[in-house]
């Protein structure tokens, strides 16, 4: 009975049987992250993640570049379609693994990869842009499958009622990993720019400033508005607004175009930034006006503001007018010193106020005359102190009073005025 039960288990282990061997495992590069692309006039900006694992969570990932298509056509083309009708927009070269059989598995710990010295790392943000073409805004239209009917989006609409709006349309881009034999990893989301014209630049920002703010001023954008085409000759109906449709909608994002700004401040920034300026508002903003409380006296400061069009959904971004600047100089006084007191004795007054909370104090000066309208400075230089001892003779009676200064030279208003007599 034993026997029996040894041999059975041996038939299903296949004992001392070997098979063929197997392929090598093909590993592919999972799907780049964070794809997005937007639009600015012409310029569509991409940006992605460059995948640092394959589809089966082993890293690093077999992955030789990212190529990003463009496509122009309808929504409902496959991966397939769109990358063969498409347009390759970039290639991008990234970092490949000099061994792609040797990974590290998903549940171990992270080992630094061997890889080639070309390229971008894994695990970076590639961005860059494509500018768009006349050719960008032709439609393709796809191969027809003469065994389903026409989608609704294909057929011919005569009357003012419409679903999606067809006369705005798109451009899809989606990203993909090629691995180091050329096989193509699974693909990105996808992302879309219309196609229409972009809203208009506002106007140069102008530009006031205050103690503690910095304010811009701008005129409004137009946009583009979509209408339903108008209607055949004779059909007898009014051109109108495709219903449910949004339309589109203008807010504004405020940039710093200094000179200070470096490609290293850009980067800091996050995605929001390019090489060369920095993104103020955190979102788009609605108003034409907005306020920088980053003040540094002696800085120049510039500023561009473009107007951010959301449209079913999607945006698009204007151009700029020419950036508009201005050199931060203090001429805002303290403010004046309060409850200044004094106490008078033997051959002496002395006089005590409260500090000023000035940010830029440099300190005080103190005024003596014989009348408020005849005062004038007795300290050489401004002091740091709130007190002040006066050696003066005594019966003599003395008026006082007391400014603040700050870093750039500017003299608050006097203080009250006090008076005594030594004794």
């Amino acid at each position: 009975m034993v026997s029996a039960l040894i041999v059975v288990a041996c038939s299903f282990v296949a004992c001392g049987k070997k098979g063929p061997p197997l392929p090598p495992l093909l590993r592919l590069p999972a799907a780049p992250p964070d794809f997005t692309a937007e639009r600015r006039g012409d310029e569509v900006k991409l940006q992605f993640t460059v995948p640092s694992a394959n589809t089966d969570g082993t890293r690093p990932a077999n992955i030789e570049r990212v190529e990003v298509y463009g496509f122009t056509g309808p929504f409902t083309a496959n991966d397939e379609q769109l990358m063969k009708l498409g347009t390759v927009v970039a290639s991008v070269s990234v970092k490949a693994p000099k061994n792609p059989d040797v990974t590290t598995e998903p549940e171990d710990a992270a080992e630094e990869p061997e890889l080639k010295d070309e390229g971008l790392d894994q695990g970076a943000i590639a961005q860059f842009e494509e500018r768009l073409a006349p050719a960008d805004y032709t439609r393709v239209t796809l191969p027809r499958d003469k065994t389903r009917p026409p989608a609704a989006d294909e057929k011919e609409v005569d009357g003012p009622l419409s679903g999606p709006p067809r006369e705005v349309p798109w451009r899809i881009f989606m990203a993909v990993g090629v691995n180091t034999r050329g096989k193509k990893g699974p693909t990105s989301k996808r992302t879309l720019v219309p196609l229409v014209p972009p809203p208009s630049a506002p106007s140069a920002p102008t530009i006031t400033y205050e103690e503690k703010a910095i304010t811009l001023k701008w005129s409004p954008s137009t946009s583009w508005t979509p209408v339903q085409p108008a209607p055949k000759e004779g059909a007898g109906l009014l051109p109108a607004r495709y219903i449910g449709m949004e339309l589109p909608i203008v807010t504004y994002n405020v940039y710093d175009v200094s000179p200070a700004v470096s490609e290293a401040g850009a980067a800091a920034a996050g995605p929001a930034a390019l090489a060369g300026e920095v993104r103020l508002t955190r979102n788009a903003i609605a108003a034409t006006a907005y306020e920088d409380n980053r003040m540094e006296w002696g800085k120049t400061r510039c500023y561009v503001v473009r107007a951010f069009e959301t449209i079913a959904g999607q945006t698009l971004e204007s151009e700029s007018a020419q950036p508009a600047c201005v050199t931060l100089k203090d001429t805002f006084p303290p403010a004046a010193p309060k409850n200044l007191q004094p106490v008078a004795s033997e051959g002496v007054i002395s006089l005590i106020w409260e500090p000023n909370s000035d940010a830029d104090l440099a300190g005080y000066v103190v005024l003596r005359g014989n009348t408020p309208a005849a005062l004038e400075p007795i300290t050489p230089a401004p002091i740091t102190a709130t007190v002040f001892e006066d050696k003066v003779p005594a019966g003599t009676r003395y008026v006082y009073g007391v400014r603040a200064v700050d870093r750039a030279g500017n003299l608050s208003p006097t203080s009250n005025t006090v008076e005594d007599t030594a004794r």
